[in-house]
């Protein structure tokens, strides 16, 4: 049988971010469901030891037991000359010609995070890990990347915004936006590209589209760091719609009819008697 990562290995890749995905040199592996777990838990894990492994793939059973399964899986894994797996003592790892969508995604997060603009840093990760898989280890690492992700998009988008590459920014931004359109920070980002460019109609319209979400969904405000983002551009639209606040004490006054010439106050009448007025005001519009 061919040793992953011999003279003449064959080239394993792993896919996990989409589904459980085994290529031998582009040709689709069937493996199993068990199996799956099995290889896609110790991808996830690099240098596991095999107690670990076998808590976390069967953590209802005894050590004994769990340790005993795991044997049996790696024994039926290793018949298979397209095996991806290497033992390293009481490790296990993939062979070191395997090569791992997640770990891809783990290297370009780090890169923007380093400050540079990788060109795939926007479509890396775009699939969950494993969906339909629901076991504890599984939906921890699959929050974890994709938080992992979001974060990649947001520093990409700032990266870009801080080149001046508004457009690649503004994708950046809109992408984490897909991903979680809830989460303030991708929609302060597009806020802050559209007032970098000058656009700002279109500064405010993002805000109120979020600020509408938001209250929809959660009955909740945008937070004051997002508000204070559009404080210099409204401004001036809303001092004009301001009015004046009427003095402590004194009723506003009606305004005059139009054409009607500006005369004295009406004299009272006698005790006990209407007050003579002139020609009614109209009354003000609400």
């Amino acid at each position: 049988m061919p040793t992953v990562g011999g003279p003449s290995a064959p080239r394993v890749s792993l896919h996990l971010l989409g589904g459980f995905r085994l290529l031998h040199d582009d040709v689709p592996v069937v493996v199993p469901r068990g199996l799956q777990r099995v290889i896609a838990l110790i991808g996830l894990r690099p240098g596991a030891t095999r107690s670990h492994l076998a808590g976390l793939l069967w953590p209802e059973a005894s050590e004994e037991r769990a340790l005993s399964s795991l044997r049996t899986a790696l024994w039926r894994l290793r018949q298979d000359p397209c095996c991806p797996l290497l033992t390293d003592g009481d490790t296990l790892r993939l062979g070191d010609t395997v090569h791992l969508d997640v770990d891809e995604l783990v290297v370009i997060a780090a890169q923007v995070r380093n400050g540079e603009l990788p060109p795939s840093a926007s479509n890396a990760g775009r699939h969950d890990l494993l969906p339909g898989w629901y076991e504890d280890w599984v939906l921890l690492e699959r929050e974890r990347l994709r938080q992992l992700r979001l974060h990649m998009l947001e520093q990409l988008a700032s990266n870009h915004l801080t080149a001046g590459q508004h457009g690649e920014a503004l994708e950046a931004a809109l992408e984490a936006m897909a991903a979680e359109p809830l989460r303030e920070t991708p929609h302060r980002l597009v806020v802050r590209i559209h007032l970098a460019e000058g656009n700002a109609f279109e500064a405010v319209h993002a805000f109120y589209v979020y600020r509408d979400l938001l209250l929809r969904e959660l009955r909740l405000e945008p937070s004051p760091a997002m508000c204070a983002l559009l404080d210099d551009t409204l401004a001036p639209i809303r001092h004009a719609t301001r009015r004046p606040a009427p003095e402590p004490g004194r009723r506003p006054e009606r305004p005059a009819p139009r054409g009607a010439a500006a005369g004295p106050a009406p004299h009272a009448g006698p005790a006990g008697t209407t007050p003579q007025r002139g020609p009614t005001a109209p009354t003000a519009p609400r």
